[in-house]
């Protein structure tokens, strides 16, 4: 299959704020790859054709401080090539007994006895939990495991990669569903699923916040989604919850975690809330009863 790279250089001291960027517009499809020691930096992603990987670079549209780079190069790589590429910036991570990592490292890596591990190939594009905001979803997705069992059901909204969802299902949840606004995340999704022999474990569906959950609720519902829309569908979610259940609110910029936090307590009155802050980014729990 041709695999096409889209590479663009940025200023080494904006990575940082380009990963943010990314992040914060769902713009999955790209990542910064950087090399510290030449003190260089590119926007870069994978695609599968010339015209998806220029319709991915015409969803770049920042402001501030922010500048689109005036140019791109687009190449066509041989298979070798764009695997080891991603090879720079996509390494194993592991919470308690979940662990993340590449495909290409099945043949070496070994976890511990009684852990878990999943089978992650970026492919073309989507989450591989190297971004703060998927990293704390893990981790919370794992101390509700330690604190509660797995009995319960699981929602991954806005399931991206299918990262969260698939690795609930790994965890032994046996009730999981996860949706996305793009079919083509539900269709990575389903892929990475079949990778880790979970096809008939998890359902995937297209759907937005209002549609995935209409009709719905779990007891632990997972949402790595940007802040304004958790902010516009507060009451939504906290309707999916289960009593006595907790939703768990990811993609949310340190600075506007107050602004989250009205507007699940407007939402969720009675609820326990809290919080924590990694790099540039927090997470915010919601936990009813």
């Amino acid at each position: 299959m041709a695999v096409f790279e889209l590479k663009a250089e940025i200023p080494a001291a904006q990575a940082d704020v380009w990963s943010d960027f990314l992040a914060e517009s769902e713009i999955a499809s790209l990542m910064v790859l950087e090399d510290r020691i030449a003190g260089r930096a590119w926007l870069t992603g994978y695609f599968d054709s010339e015209a998806a990987a220029e319709q991915a670079w015409q969803l770049i549209q920042p402001d501030g401080e922010l500048v689109k780079p005036a140019t791109k190069d687009v190449r066509e790589l041989p298979d070798a090539d764009w695997k080891d590429s991603y090879k720079q910036h996509f390494k194993a991570q592991h919470f308690g007994p979940l662990h993340w990592v590449p495909v290409w490292e099945r043949d070496s890596y070994r976890a511990p006895a009684g852990n878990t591990v999943l089978w992650l190939d970026p492919g073309m594009a989507f989450g591989t939990g190297n971004h703060e905001t998927t990293r704390l979803c893990g981790e919370r997705l794992v101390e509700y495991l330690g604190a509660r069992g797995n009995a319960g059901s699981v929602i991954d909204a806005g399931c991206g990669s299918g990262i969260l969802a698939l690795s609930a299902a790994l965890l032994g949840f046996a009730d999981v569903r996860g949706f996305d606004l793009d079919p083509v995340a539900v269709e990575i999704s389903r892929e990475n699923a079949a990778k880790n022999g979970l096809e008939n474990r998890v359902t995937f569906e297209v759907g937005d916040l209002d549609s995935g959950l209409a009709g719905r609720q779990a007891d632990l519902v997972l949402a790595n989604i940007q802040a304004d829309v958790l902010m516009r569908f507060a009451s939504v979610l906290v309707r999916a919850i289960k009593p006595g259940g907790q939703l768990v609110l990811s993609g949310i910029l340190a600075t506007e975690l107050e602004a989250v936090k009205t507007a699940f307590s407007k939402a969720s009155s009675g609820a326990r809330m809290n919080a924590r802050v990694q790099g540039e980014w927090s997470d915010l729990v919601v936990a009813l009863g």
